[in-house]
């Protein structure tokens, strides 16, 4: 994970500038930047820490742009290779012509290639960028001289370029599909945990003893249909006991995960030996059972088991889920119940692989979708030439990209896929895939099941052309029963918007919209996604001329009668999706000219149409409440115009309601010179930099060749774009903005003032009790949250400069998790005393678990990620003080941050809550990023409608967390906390990784 947003910039080219320093110029502290940045990279993550510790010693940082050759098959490799970000593609070439190379597969984020060079044996295929990349690259003498240092970590790791197996022995080579029933397949993945693992037998253990010291009852002989069953518990009597252990689960689905997790390795076992845990009246057995007169626990087992129960339950909480996934997919996808399906789906929604395929197409493949797995290293999944029969993707482990007569070209990881070329083209297999390692788990997706789910969306996408082009893309997808609660029959089948032009997106609504529905039921239509998503290809400017032709609009044919009703429901329709496009927008329409424009005029177009249709009156007045509110509002702020103060601290709001912060508010606002004065300047929050520069030109006298430049604490500078807008707030917590000519640039240098406290405030807080920190930071981060426009969403994933909008409070809101994670960094490192180091560790821990408490997951997450940061991190002698207690409350906490499966320990725990809620705000962002990045906007010039409703759908969730208003604790709320609340709304930080590095390593140095 990384910090929000707006300090990413910053923080990225930091430990970019220490791995351009040559290796003998690096600090210890700019290893431990880069070491920071590099255990977040998938490539990584399984590297033991001496071994990373030396890479970021001799690792270089490369980026390049879309379609630059890094090497050319048949070349003498010079380096290693590690993708940090972007993405490249492995092209082969059976002659000497590169023009005939072949792409066999792509290399994704967190893939390596290259350890070729450990031999000086040519490049298997040639490798080109995709799109613009960043790399870790490591010469040949280092990358020799760590595997010789760490040959016993790097083996498993690396794919070593010798004794490849290319086709495999009979007895690791899998067996053709065409011959293998589901259930042989099943019975391959059954049988990947023969011995169970230490862990896991210990949990069996220590729950079987728990339950003899507790409910020795569950465990005992039971009858069936004349059979005895000897020494059996009920798997629903197991649910229901593990449910009553534990805070940490929350549904009979997750506590069936966690008994799956027994029975896959064999701790716990079905009398009838089914693979399955179920929540029903059926037989389990624990291991220790399965021997005559089994011993029972002693007293002291009996206290060991108490006092582990907890690290067990939490243990099992966190592998559950996947044990359950597993299970699902291990199910014939005839037998998968609605609910199984459901899992399976919200599980790819986070595949990148599948990020550009259609919701329809996504819950198609959940489907039919098998799981297969593998235990050994060196298994054959299918060889080179072969008959393509099925496409993968990784769930678990990593294989090699083999070529005979080239060896390994390159290695593919968790999240890729391959295979699905060769189905497409029905070509034969370009290469074999080789496991890499122990253990690999697959979804794979058969050649039948691929070309019936693309021959069935076909069948079930009709096209309107007009002038032989495509205007709108529909999908025929079954109704389902969340289309009505009324009660009444509704028809099987819905069409749902692929793509279309915006002109016909919007007809095609209006045309299908429900009169008979309520607003509020229309609002939670697919139509409030148009709604939503409409600024990102229909601005305003286009929406509302084309809004007030529909409201006119007459029809040609007809009687009468038939004309007369077709425009009044015309009018309604129109009429019902401005008040709900209102609705959306708020206040924001104040500052948009067309949209006011259209208001007044659509509201005396329906005034007067009332004159003559009485059925219109019923709307005449919400319509004309909302005229009155947008136009009355612009001019008492024209007498009391907003004036935001430098860097929007709020010590000087006192108790008043924080109002969100308007792109035409005007900001007093301080921009230095290159001799560190300023000039105070006051402008609009949504200026451009082009108007920032003009502002400065006319206090400064002279502005000819002016720039305006971003600096960071750290030193780290950023020329930003003239059409750069609302970049007040994008700044890091302690970032300045600064003018000068372009010349003078190189000279710029940090303010003192940047640089953050010298001392630290432990005194004053230490005082303050964990639970009201954390109730008044909640306060606060409730006040700034709430006043995030959903809209503000959108335009920071699109680009604000898109749209010429501000994104003002989502900013604050994202740099407000840094503030946090940066205060509790500085605190920990400006305490010099050890013991009070050790109670300020204590602090935070039990001011998250309050913010955990409050649902405030924002600073939640912030405090762990600052206790995770490595200048934290690093005090051994710090933690190793630390009680047991308070050990296992980390730990439990930081589980919940584990980024694998795409942040799924988090994602369980949100799904548990109800509102109101305080999201991670970074990830949300990271999800819409996810799918911006991984779907067009247009295809074949038509509006990619689908992306809009994925996007529509993820900020949905802000809405969600906000749909209960955030009532404070009382009891809390009523002492007088005027010094807590004021000392958590200004927070003095140190933002500068280096410095924090430096402080850590004076407080414990090293050791040898």
């Amino acid at each position: 994970m990384v910090a929000a947003h707006t300090s990413h910039s910053s923080s990225s080219g930091e430990w970019i500038a220490c791995l351009d320093k040559r290796p003998l110029e690096r600090s210890s502290e700019d290893v431990d930047i880069i070491f920071t940045r590099l255990k977040e990279v998938k490539a990584f993550e399984k590297f033991h820490p001496n071994l990373l510790q030396q890479i970021c010693l001799c690792g270089y940082y490369e980026n390049l742009e879309k379609g630059i050759t890094l090497f050319r098959q048949g070349d003498i490799g010079t380096n290693w290779y590690a993708v940090l970000t972007g993405s490249l593609d492995v092209k082969v070439s059976d002659t000497s012509n590169h023009q005939d190379a072949v792409t066999i597969c792509t290399l994704g984020i967190g893939t390596a290639f290259g350890e070729s060079i450990l031999d000086n044996t040519p490049r298997h295929a040639t490798i080109v960028t995709r799109e613009y990349s960043e790399l870790l690259r490591i010469e040949q003498k280092d990358f020799k001289a760590l595997w010789e240092k760490y040959r016993q970590y790097m083996s498993g790791l690396l794919t070593p370029p010798y004794g490849v197996m290319e086709t495999g022995s009979n007895n690791d080579r899998m067996p053709d599909k065409d011959g293998m029933s589901s259930g042989a397949l099943c019975q391959v993945s059954k049988n990947c945990n023969k011995v169970p693992s230490e862990k896991i037998l210990r949990a069996g253990k220590i729950l079987r003893n728990t339950i003899l010291s507790r409910a020795p009852h569950m465990i005992r002989d039971r009858k069936y249909h004349l059979k005895t069953y000897r020494q059996c518990c009920v798997g629903t009597e197991l649910v229901d006991w593990m449910m009553q252990q534990s805070p940490c689960v929350h549904s009979r689905t997750q506590a069936v995960g966690m008994w799956q997790v027994l029975l896959e390795e064999g701790v716990l076992n079905h009398v009838d030996q089914e693979h399955h845990f179920q929540d029903k009246y059926l037989f389990y057995r624990f291991l220790d059972d399965e021997h005559e007169d089994a011993p029972l626990p002693t007293e002291e087992e009996k206290k060991e088991c108490d006092e582990e129960l907890q690290d067990t339950m939490l243990l099992l909480s966190q592998i559950g889920p996947d044990a359950h996934m597993r299970m699902i997919l291990r199910k014939p996808p005839g037998q998968r119940t609605v609910d199984d399906l459901e899992i399976i789906y919200e599980e790819l929604l986070h595949i990148k692989a599948l990020s550009h395929l259609s919701t329809t197409v996504k819950r198609e493949l959940a489907g039919v979708l098998i799981f297969e797995s593998h235990p050994k290293a060196g298994t054959v999944l299918f060889n080179q030439g072969e008959e393509g029969t099925s496409w993968y993707i990784i769930l678990k482990g990593s294989v090699n990209v083999v070529i005979y007569g080239k060896g390994v070209v390159c290695t593919l990881h968790e999240g890729d896929d391959f295979g699905k070329l060769a189905l497409v083209n029905d070509a034969p297999r370009a290469a074999s895939i080789v496991l890499r390692e122990d253990n690999c788990h697959f979804l794979r997706v058969d050649k039948e099941d691929f070309n019936r789910i693309l021959r069935d969306v076909e069948a079930n996408t009709v096209r309107l052309k007009e002038h032989d082009q495509d205007v709108l893309v529909l999908e025929k997808i079954p109704a389902g029963s969340r289309v009505s609660n009324q009660g009444n029959s509704q028809p099987q089948h819905k069409y749902i918007v692929m793509s279309g032009t915006p002109e016909k997106i919007l007809e095609h609504f209006l045309e299908t919209m429900r009169l008979e529905a309520t607003l509020s039921e229309a609002t939670d239509s697919v139509l409030n996604d148009f709604i939503m998503m409409h600024c990102v290809f229909m601005p305003n400017s286009q929406l509302c001329p084309a809004l007030m032709a529909h409201y006119h609009a007459q029809p040609s044919q007809g009687t009468e009668q038939e004309k007369m009703d077709y425009a009044l429901n015309n009018k309604r329709r129109v009429i019902r999706l401005v008040l709900q496009w209102a609705a959306l927008y708020g206040d924001l329409l104040q500052e948009d000219e067309a949209a006011m424009a259209f208001l007044e005029e659509f509201y005396v177009s329906v005034s007067d149409d009332t004159r003559m249709i009485a059925a219109l009156k019923e709307q005449l007045p919400e319509i004309e409440k909302i005229v009155k509110q947008i136009s009355e509002e612009p001019k008492a702020s024209q007498k009391k115009h907003k004036v935001l103060l430098q860097l929007f601290n709020t010590s000087d709001d006192r108790a008043q309601k924080r109002q969100p912060i308007r792109g035409s508010d005007e900001v007093l606002f301080k921009v230095y010179c290159i001799d560190q004065t300023y000039t105070t300047i006051r402008v609009p929050v949504s200026s451009s930099v082009k108007e920032v520069i003009s502002a400065v030109a006319d206090k400064l006298g002279s502005g000819e060749g002016l720039i305006i430049v971003k600096m960071s604490s750290g030193g780290e500078k950023v020329v930003l774009k003239p059409h750069d807008v609302s970049v007040f707030t994008t700044l890091s917590v302690n970032g300045r903005l600064f003018a000068c000519p372009r010349d003078q640039f190189d000279s710029l240098a940090p303010l003192p003032e940047q640089e953050g406290p010298s001392t630290g405030t432990v005194g004053t807080f230490e005082l303050m009790s964990s639970k009201d920190l954390a109730h008044q930071m909640t306060i606060y981060d409730w006040e700034l949250f709430n006043c995030v426009h959903e809209l503000e969403l959108i335009y920071h994933t699109f680009g604000r400069h898109n749209f010429k909008k501000t994104t003002a409070n989502l900013d604050l809101f994202l740099r407000r998790f840094n503030e946090i994670q940066f205060w509790v960094v500085t605190e920990i490192c400006l305490c010099s005393q050890l013991s009070k180091r050790v109670q300020l560790l204590k602090k935070y821990i039990k001011i998250a678990a309050h913010c955990k408490e409050y649902k405030n997951l924002n600073s939640f997450f912030a405090i762990i990620m600052g206790l995770s940061n490595v200048a934290v991190s690093r005090l051994s002698l710090t933690w190793e003080k630390l009680p047991s207690k308070f050990k296992k409350i980390y730990a439990e906490f930081e589980s919940l941050m584990d980024p694998s499966r795409n942040h799924r320990a988090y994602r369980l725990t949100v799904a548990k809550l109800d509102p109101p809620i305080i999201p991670f705000m970074p990830l949300l962002i990271k999800d819409m990023t996810f799918t911006h990045e991984g779907n067009k906007t247009f295809t074949d010039n038509l509006v990619n409608f689908e992306k809009m409703r994925m996007i529509a759908n993820t900020v949905r969730t802000v809405k969600f967390c906000r749909s209960q208003s955030f009532n404070p604790d009382a009891a809390l709320t009523n002492k007088n906390h005027q010094d807590v609340r004021s000392y958590v709304r200004q927070l003095n930080v140190i933002d500068n990784q280096r410095t924090l590095s430096q402080m850590s390593h004076r407080l414990e140095p090293r050791r040898a």
